[in-house]
């Protein structure tokens, strides 16, 4: 029996570039004894496809734990997922084999491995790759600073309320808001009510094929969009001395 327990190792694949690995994420995904990700209902898994050139420079043969994430707001079903994924996980890291678990971006920023992190760090070693979040990949893709000097910065969700958004939009110089593609039509809206429609940009599926840039979101579609979206707003006027 195998008293050594594996090293569950969320990895970071960035937004979409293969590129954009970073040296350590490529070894670890080389090297892994088991790889784990999320799928769709149709079995692809957007991080695996981001790491593919990786997987299959593999050095040893590597087994695999898809878990499948139905793209639902009902929480119930996504725990039910991170449940059954967690179980399979742990059965190999019972056994003394490393997991890897490719995330998205940053595992740490808004990434599906925080949750498996939620059911198994209190009885295994965990450890973080971190990854380029979409974030900062929409800023250097519009080759435009996120902030500068004192200006303020933050981050929301599409998925937080007309008010949560409203007030940040307002308080702050410069923000992201991710998850925009169900919103989309709601959030246009919000630019607009708080006068800061100039100084959005719009952008999707940012360093893939089928990347999108909308500078003037004015033009932009006022209906759904993907789930990989974003809007980055900053001040039209800047201050930069």
């Amino acid at each position: 029996m195998n008293l050594v327990k594996g090293r569950f190792i969320g990895v970071g694949v960035g937004p979409g570039d293969p590129e954009l690995l970073t040296v350590k994420a490529w070894r670890l995904i080389q090297s892994a004894d088991v790889i784990s990700y999320l799928v769709n209902d149709k079995g692809e898994s957007q991080a695996k496809n981001i790491a593919s050139d990786a997987i299959y420079s593999a050095t040893t043969a590597q087994s695999g734990i898809p878990i499948y994430m139905p793209m639902s707001t009902d929480r119930n079903k996504a725990n039910e997922a991170y449940d059954q994924g967690a179980t399979a996980i742990a059965e190999q890291l019972e056994q003394g084999l490393d997991v890897i678990f490719l995330c998205e971006g940053d595992p740490l920023f808004f990434g599906s491995f925080s949750y498996l992190l939620e059911r198994l760090q209190d009885r295994f070693t965990c450890e973080v790759v971190p990854g380029i979040t979409s974030v900062n990949a929409a800023a250097a893709t519009l080759v435009h600073p996120l902030t500068m000097l004192k200006e303020m910065f933050c981050v929301v969700s599409g998925r937080h309320t007309d008010e949560q958004i409203l007030a940040a939009l307002k308080q702050n110089d410069s923000l992201v808001i991710m998850k925009a593609g169900q919103a989309r039509p709601r959030l246009l809206k919000l630019l607009a009510e708080s006068g800061r429609t100039e100084d959005a940009q719009y952008l999707e599926y940012i360093g893939r094929d089928n990347q999108r840039i909308v500078n003037d979101i004015s033009e932009l579609e006022a209906e759904a969009g993907p789930y990989f979206s974003l809007f980055v707003i900053t001040r039209s006027e800047r201050v930069s001395r």
